[in-house]
């Protein structure tokens, strides 16, 4: 799943992937779910954005820990 976003469209998220095709849905929280197919796209007025910048919209994907290769640190109290 790859997350997209247009400067004409800027209440919507866009996203592909190779099972549902290109789809856009609402950029709020559970917008996901409101996904319809995206008519009409150009995708040269889309740019790629980072996966965990729609995590509030439900968007499937990995959480951003599990994607993490940072090791966590400890904070000094």
């Amino acid at each position: 799943m790859k997350l997209f976003r247009s400067a004409k469209y800027e209440t919507c998220w866009f996203a592909f992937s190779p099972e549902s095709r290109w789809v856009m849905f609402p950029a709020e929280v559970g917008g996901w779910q409101k996904r319809q197919p995206a008519r009409g796209l150009d995708p040269l007025d889309v740019r790629e954005v980072p996966l965990r910048l729609g995590f509030n919209t439900g968007i499937p994907g990995p959480p951003e820990s599990a994607s993490s290769t940072a090791p966590l640190r400890r904070v000094a109290a």
